[in-house]
């Protein structure tokens, strides 16, 4: 079992409304007074440092921070500037199912907002799909299954650079996360790849779902 702690802010001691140089100086003041030399033979330092500096690796670069701001679990907006990390432990599954749903969403709402800004791309979408949909039953109606077929090459011309550098963000910080909470597979490089491919593949569904949505919100039968 994991303990569920994936508040990379209460590590550091620090709100979650903290200016990059109030990380940093936390991040120095914690790793000081939890440093090997100063603390030697201690093995809860020697874990505390681990936790410390992963959860920096995080905060202290602007865009993986903003990567975990959309992950954390918890989301925005808590009443407490930071919380004590809970004690409970929980099931590595749930830990993995919660961080799928929310990349799921992420692809989702992605994929979407962009089909949503480029009307004339969804109705030359929606004309193939509906000769596809004629072509195959005789006649015109909206059917999921030949919408996720056209999915994945539509999603390939919408996708730009920027997303995937914003997705590949996302997935190494969750994956972090996961990691963190000893949501490993079976354990070393090949379960980490395990957990990474599950995350990446939730993503995808999410981009996936997106096109369908979008695709049928503007769906007229003719």
């Amino acid at each position: 079992m994991a303990q569920f702690h994936l508040d990379y802010y209460a590590t550091l001691e620090v709100t979650p409304q903290a200016s990059d140089e109030e990380i940093k100086r936390a991040y120095r003041k914690l790793a000081l007074k939890y440093h090997p030399d100063r603390n030697q033979g201690n093995k809860q330092a020697e874990e505390k440092i681990r936790e410390i500096n992963a959860a920096y690796e995080v905060l202290g670069d602007p865009e993986t921070r903003k990567s975990y701001e959309r992950l954390r679990f918890g989301g925005h907006g808590r009443k407490s500037d930071f919380a004590e990390e809970p004690t409970e432990t929980v099931n590595p599954g749930v830990v993995l199912d919660a961080m799928e749903k929310k990349l799921w969403e992420e692809g989702r709402v992605e994929i979407f907002r962009s089909l949503m800004q480029d009307l004339p791309m969804v109705k030359r979408e929606l004309a193939e799909i509906r000769k596809t949909t004629v072509a195959k039953f005789g006649y015109d109606k909206f059917h999921e299954e030949i919408v996720k077929i056209h999915a994945k090459d539509a999603i390939g011309k919408i996708v730009t650079s920027e997303m995937d550098e914003r997705k590949e963000r996302l997935l190494d910080v969750a994956l972090n996360m996961m990691l963190s909470q000893g949501v490993d597979g079976r354990g070393g490089q090949e379960g980490a790849e395990w957990v990474k491919r599950q995350l990446a593949a939730a993503f995808h569904r999410g981009r996936a779902d997106g096109y369908c949505e979008a695709c049928e919100l503007l769906y007229v039968r003719k």
